[in-house]
């Protein structure tokens, strides 16, 4: 832990021109009720997930297809990979076709015992700034995990715990996540993770039943949900953590529960448990 935790406090700063074609794309994708996309529109939240790809070499990655571990974020020695969260807060839009400024810090690295073994937490703060300023602050929370053991000594596939049941909420929406969305997704957001696209490697190797659905998509379907409903309000605040994998081809429903300062959200599986929740708040 030593050795990794010298890694807080690193930081990086990239610009980057926020491209209308790759937000249209992203709208089709997503089936969002905004409008076709062109200069100087806000980005809708969440959708800049879409940019800041890492553009590191073929040669330069891993066995599961992120960047190999060792340059920016920190050489964690444990084998799967997940985003278990996020933290954000809109201060302003930014604009569709204007260069945005992120500056990323690591925040934090932190070691927990969970059920299935060790487990290491790195924390990631964006602050993106465009032409009006800074517009988004966020915290990036990602999960290192042993394989299970019974994948490590004879490559069985463990099943899914149950979740906790999803609450009943007024709004609804109903989907359920395919290949093809799939791809779209790792594709514009430049995301190599083989968990999201290589059916022998998932089950395999890393485990699962089947093909994950994206841990920022499904956010982004709930943050999506969110808009629809109450297309008037700003986001002001969004943060979401993940319980339970999704897998590809399950029927999922993401629900929500108004309030007086935004709303409750959530995914919940074909069992009716919760696989993903979150907050938003909206600005005054």
């Amino acid at each position: 832990m030593q050795e990794i935790t010298d890694w807080i406090g690193r930081s990086e700063t990239r610009n980057e021109r926020l491209e209308v074609a790759r937000a249209e794309a992203l709208r089709v994708t997503l089936e969002s009720r905004d409008p076709p996309c062109a200069p100087g529109q806000a980005l809708p939240e969440l959708w800049h997930w879409a940019y800041f790809w890492d553009y590191a070499a073929l040669s330069r990655l891993g066995v599961d297809g992120h960047a190999e571990k060792g340059g920016f974020l920190p050489p964690v020695d444990l084998p799967r990979r997940m985003w278990a969260g996020s933290r954000l807060t809109w201060r302003a839009p930014l604009r569709l076709d204007s260069v945005v400024q992120r500056h990323s810090t690591i925040a934090a690295i932190e070691e927990k015992q969970g059920r299935t073994g060790p487990l290491v937490f790195v924390t990631l703060r964006h602050v993106l700034e465009g032409p009006e300023g800074p517009a988004l602050e966020e915290e990036h929370d990602i999960v290192y995990r042993e394989a299970p053991a019974a994948v490590q000594a004879e490559g069985q596939v463990p099943a899914r715990g149950p979740g906790e049941p999803a609450p009943e909420g007024a709004w609804h929406r109903s989907l359920q996540p395919d290949p093809v969305l799939l791809f779209r997704y790792s594709a514009l957001t430049f995301n190599g993770h083989r968990i999201h696209y290589d059916q022998p490697y998932v089950t395999g190797t890393e485990g699962y039943p089947g093909l994950i659905v994206h841990g920022p998509l499904l956010a982004t379907l709930m943050v999506d949900l969110a808009r629809r409903e109450a297309p008037q309000r700003r986001l002001a605040t969004f943060g979401f953590r993940a319980l339970r994998p999704v897998f590809c081809g399950e029927a999922i429903s993401v629900g929500g529960q108004p309030n007086d300062e935004g709303a409750d959200l959530w995914v919940a599986g074909p069992d009716g448990g919760l696989c993903m929740r979150g907050r938003v708040t909206f600005a005054a």
